[in-house]
C-alpha cells in the first residue's frame, strides 16, 4: 500500500487524527467517457472543505490501495457492488472478462419516483405521464418503463416501472423477480405470442369470414452490447442480458441464458445465434454455424409431437405403454 503524505497548513498536535481517517478528505472524481452521448468527458471534482486544516496529497497508486481496514464502503458503493453480482450467465466453457460503455445519466424528470423496495402489486395513488414511459402492450396488461430522453428512443430506466390492466389508468407496482439494472441501458424489444383466428357467428353472415388477433404473452428486452447505438458500425445485441416481461404474471425478470458458443465473454458476438424454446422460458446462445435449416427443425418438432399423439392413441388399444418403434 502506498503511503499518504500530508502537509499541514498549521502545526497540529502529533497523532491528532488516525491515519485511517485521511481517505475521507480525498477529492472524489466522477468520469463519464461515453462517446455516444457526450463529445467530451465530464470531470466533476468535489473539493474538500476549505476549513479543513490539512492538505492531503496522494501518489498515483493510492486511489486503488485502500483496503477494508482503511474505510467502510458507503451505501452507494455497496449498492454498486451488489448490482455487479445481480445475475450470472452460464458458460460452456466458462471465460472471464467483460466491459460496458455506460450511458451518462442526466437530470432526472421531476416526476421520477423510485419504486425500488416497494411491495409488488401495490396500487399507487397517483397517475403518471405516459409520454415519459415506454408503453408495452401485452394480452393481459400494459407495462410502463421509464423512458429517458434520447433521439433513438431505446433507452430504458428500470428503476421506475408500472403495470396496469389493458387501457386503464390504475397503476400498480409490477412483480420484479430478479435484480434490475440501476443505470440507463439501451434495449431492443421483441415479442412472443400467437395469432388467434376466429370465425364469425352463423347469425352474422355480413361479418368478415375470419378475424385474426395478435396475442402477445411475453416481451423480450435485449440489451445493446456496450450500449452502442443502432447505427453504430459495431452494433450487436448482447444476448446474455435479456429481460422478460410476462403478461400472465404481470412481472419482469432477467432470463437465465446458457452460452455454448466458443470463446466465452471474449468471443465475436456477431456470430451469436439465440435459441428460444419452451414457450419463451429457455434461452441458449450457440454459434451461427450450428444453425439448423427451418425445415429440419419443424420436422423434428413435428415428429416428437406426432409420436406423442400416436402413443396416446395406442394406449387405449393395448396393455403396455410404449410401442416398439423402429
Amino acid at each position: 500500500m502506498s503511503a499518504i503524505t500530508t502537509a499541514p497548513l498549521f502545526s497540529p498536535k502529533p497523532n491528532l487524527l488516525p491515519s485511517r481517517w485521511f481517505p475521507h478528505f480525498l477529492p472524489q472524481f466522477s468520469l463519464s467517457t461515453t462517446p455516444a452521448v457526450l463529445s467530451k468527458p465530464i470531470i466533476r471534482i468535489n473539493h474538500p472543505n476549505k476549513c479543513n486544516p490539512f492538505l492531503v496529497r496522494v501518489d498515483d497508486g493510492d486511489g486503488d490501495s485502500g483496503g477494508p481496514d482503511d474505510y467502510d464502503m458507503d451505501e452507494e458503493e455497496a449498492e454498486e457492488v451488489d448490482n455487479k453480482k445481480d445475475f450470472e450467465v452460464e458458460y460452456d466453457p466458462l471465460k472471464s472478462g467483460s466491459g460496458d460503455d455506460d450511458i451518462a445519466m442526466g437530470a432526472q424528470s421531476k416526476s421520477f419516483v423510485s419504486i425500488q423496495g416497494w411491495d409488488s402489486d401495490m396500487v399507487v395513488d397517483y397517475r403518471i405521464n405516459e409520454d415519459e414511459f415506454h408503453k408495452i402492450s401485452l394480452l393481459d396488461c400494459d407495462f410502463f418503463i421509464r423512458k429517458p430522453p434520447d433521439p433513438d428512443n431505446d433507452v430504458y430506466d428500470f428503476r421506475e416501472m408500472y403495470v396496469t390492466p389493458p387501457d386503464t389508468d390504475i397503476y400498480s407496482i409490477p412483480r420484479v423477480l430478479a435484480p434490475m439494472p440501476q443505470k440507463y441501458i439501451r434495449c431492443a424489444m421483441s415479442d412472443y405470442g400467437c395469432y388467434n383466428v376466429t370465425e364469425p357467428p352463423i347469425d352474422a353472415p355480413r361479418d368478415p369470414m375470419y378475424k385474426s388477433d395478435r396475442e402477445i404473452t411475453k416481451v423480450f428486452l435485449t440489451k445493446h452490447y456496450r450500449n452502442r447505438r443502432l447505427g453504430d458500425p459495431e452494433f450487436v445485441l448482447d444476448f446474455e442480458e435479456i429481460y422478460v416481461i410476462d403478461s400472465k404474471t404481470k412481472s419482469i425478470t432477467r432470463a437465465k441464458v446458457i452460452v455454448t458458443a466458443p470463446g466465452g465473454r471474449d468471443r465475436d458476438r456477431k456470430n451469436d445465434l439465440l435459441v428460444i424454446r419452451d414457450k419463451g422460458t429457455s434461452f441458449k446462445i450457440i454459434h451461427a454455424s450450428e444453425k439448423n435449416d427451418p425445415t429440419t427443425v419443424i420436422e423434428r418438432e413435428e415428429w416428437v409431437k406426432t409420436r406423442e399423439d400416436m402413443e396416446r392413441h395406442l394406449r387405449k388399444l393395448r396393455d403396455f405403454s410404449v410401442s416398439n418403434w423402429f
